[in-house]
């Protein structure tokens, strides 16, 4: 039952976000060790000149992002944009404040890992920053 409820709240998440495109999640599961926390892991597609909005994933979000393939700009609340290439990873602490996330070329598309660990009953979303 709980799996079903992650999963559901993954789905509506991935789905939240409107420019790049996103499958189902790839894996949803509770930590056995952590009580209370969860694990999500969803594949981010970007194509040429893709971006998300300015955006955070609420209190209990902390998010692990490996870039599989292209090149991903981001900005976490007040450190330097950067460009991500393959093999690279970034990361966005709860709370945190993501300004700018997009692919960095306008002619190749760009692939990231977005790993979650969240409280397992947390609502699951990207709320834009206004």
């Amino acid at each position: 039952m709980k799996f079903r409820i992650i999963a559901a709240a993954s789905a509506a998440f991935a789905f939240s976000i409107a420019a790049p495109t996103h499958a189902a999640p790839n894996f949803a599961a509770e930590i056995p060790n952590i009580p209370g926390k969860s694990l999500i892991a969803n594949e981010v597609n970007y194509g040429p000149g893709e971006a998300s909005p300015a955006h955070t994933h609420g209190p209990s979000a902390f998010i692990y992002a490996y870039v599989i393939s292209g090149a991903i700009e981001s900005k976490v609340n007040d450190g330097e944009t950067r460009i991500y290439r393959a093999g690279e990873s970034f990361s966005e602490p709860p709370g945190a404040m993501h300004w700018i996330c997009r692919n960095a070329s306008k002619t190749d598309p760009a692939k990231f890992l977005a790993v979650f660990v969240v409280d397992t009953n947390a609502k699951m979303k990207m709320t834009p920053i206004q």
